[in-house]
């Protein structure tokens, strides 16, 4: 089987097709299905875990693709493989955010300091919500939704602050 790299470079799926750009692209997302299970769309034939949709001003939709086409596509395949590094970081991080020590707020609830962030989760009418806020005091966002279960607010609120410090990092 060809890795990423050879299949760039064989000009394999939308990299053989002329009406398709090859440079000039920019990453919007990156996505951790969990296992490898999506096709690149741009090789069109590498299965690819980790998702770098991106997005060209002159190609109309966006393209979901591996690490190494996405760095292709933008020219810089090193902010791609740091994107990715850092996909799989918080990948990790959340794995273990339900066993790390939370402390118990005065109120009661459970507490946590992570990534600049204090994170409470509280029940809130039949489920939990959660409150983020920053620890310099910049911002105090509360979940929208109720979630059914205490983990769920949780893992909710890791997902929010993964966002935030993504919006961050752009």
């Amino acid at each position: 089987m060809l890795s990423e790299e050879e299949l760039v470079a064989h000009r394999r799926g939308k990299w053989s097709v002329p009406s398709v750009p090859h440079k000039g692209w920019h990453c919007v997302d990156v996505e951790d299905l969990g296992a490898p299970q999506q096709e690149c769309e741009m090789c069109e034939s590498q299965t690819i875990r980790y998702v770098h949709h991106m997005e060209h001003p002159e190609y109309p939709d966006a393209l979901a693709v591996g690490c190494v086409c996405a760095g292709h596509m933008e020219g810089s395949l090193m902010a791609a493989r740091h994107r990715e590094a850092s996909m799989r970081s918080r990948t990790a991080k959340r794995a273990r955010w339900l066993s790390r020590t939370w402390k118990v707020s005065t109120k009661g609830n459970p507490t946590i300091k992570a990534d600049e962030f204090r994170v409470t989760v509280y029940q809130r009418g039949s489920g939990y919500g959660a409150t983020i806020a920053a620890l310099d005091g910049s911002t105090l966002q509360h979940a929208r939704r109720n979630y059914p279960t205490l983990d769920q607010a949780k893992f909710a609120a890791f997902d929010h602050i993964t966002r935030l410090l993504a919006q961050v990092s752009q």
